[in-house]
């Protein structure tokens, strides 16, 4: 993926700071076969957790509940995975606690891991790895609240905004050309969601982003949404030209205003204005602010899904945030 910083971005990438062993798992782990006879494969299975040590718990907040809402929220839409919280210790930070999950899956097919995070005093944020995560209950909340209020692009779908998907998408990244096709399905197989596309060029390492938002900012403005996806496909399907000459974007980028059945002199014009510059950064601010610091992104009601990955996985998180949102489908 095209990205600032690149991470995948379930539970910030799963990127998370381990934590020192402690006693009730240490003590329990198998010790290894005599040397004189071969091991024996592990049987699939769930795996089995040691049972959690209360003296692990000395942290007022956050529960045990609200860690596993939070991982329930975050991670729910995978059945294969499992998880249980083992420690939530207090700090020499007034509340900063420190939490230690073990993780792994039904099948049995992954060892399962230790990982741990910290969680900060305001109750709405870890610290995972380099990351700083939203945190809580409902850790999507604050993100889908933001985007309900500023996501203005163009959009497809519902007029309501029940189920938001907001595509944060740069035209000249070759990433966002190879997601459409995703996007394209998502269309028909959610018709009630809103779907909208927000601009995002990332200028410092595709020089005609800018350009290309603007002229897609015009487009929309002038031409409503329709004309917009038109647009959209024409200049992502004629995206080489974006990466040869200035000369050679603007003809990308005229054409297909001509196939949006739009003028190109009306749209250069707009295109050119302080007032289309500053609608574009305003779309650049917004992603910003939510930290999406990669192209193709989706939030989906608030959450950072890749555009790019599998569609199945894109499908089934969907539908999980549809039901975590009781949103009828």
């Amino acid at each position: 993926m095209t990205s600032l910083s690149a991470r995948f971005t379930s539970f910030a990438a799963l990127v998370l700071i381990s934590v020192p062993a402690f006693n009730a798992f240490g003590q329990q782990q198998v010790p290894p076969a005599p040397a004189d006879q071969p091991s024996a494969p592990a049987p699939a299975g769930q795996p089995v957790f040691p049972k959690p040590d209360p003296a692990n718990f000395t942290a007022a907040s956050p529960t045990r509940e609200t860690v596993d809402a939070f991982l329930h929220a975050s991670w729910g839409f995978d059945d294969t995975r499992v998880w249980q919280v083992q420690a939530i210790w207090k700090t020499q930070v007034e509340g900063v606690s420190k939490v230690a999950i073990l993780v792994g899956d039904r099948t049995g097919k992954q060892k399962p891991q230790q990982i741990g995070f910290f969680t900060l005093a305001d109750g709405k944020h870890l610290i995972a790895g380099d990351d700083i995560v939203a945190f809580g209950e409902h850790p999507f909340a604050d993100n889908r609240a933001q985007l309900v209020q500023r996501a203005d692009g163009p959009y497809l779908g519902s007029a309501l905004k029940d189920l938001e998907i907001v595509e944060f998408a740069d035209f000249q990244c070759p990433h966002c050309k190879e997601a459409q096709p995703n996007m394209d399905k998502l269309a028909v197989d959610f018709p009630k969601a809103r779907i909208v596309f927000q601009f995002y060029p990332l200028e410092k390492i595709h020089p005609a982003s800018k350009t290309a938002a603007s002229y897609g900012y015009c487009v929309a403005k002038q031409g409503g949404s329709t004309a917009f996806f038109q647009f959209a496909a024409a200049v992502f399907d004629g995206q080489d030209g974006l990466n040869q000459s200035t000369d050679s974007a603007i003809l990308t980028l005229n054409s297909a205003v001509v196939k949006a059945s739009l003028d190109p002199v009306k749209i250069a014009a707009c295109a050119a204005t302080p007032a289309t510059s500053a609608a574009v950064e305003a779309s650049v601010k917004l992603a910003t602010d939510l930290d999406v610091n990669q192209t193709p992104m989706l939030m989906i009601n608030g959450r950072q899904v890749s555009a790019n990955a599998p569609y199945d996985t894109l499908k089934k998180v969907i539908e999980f945030q549809e039901k975590l949102d009781g949103v009828t489908p």
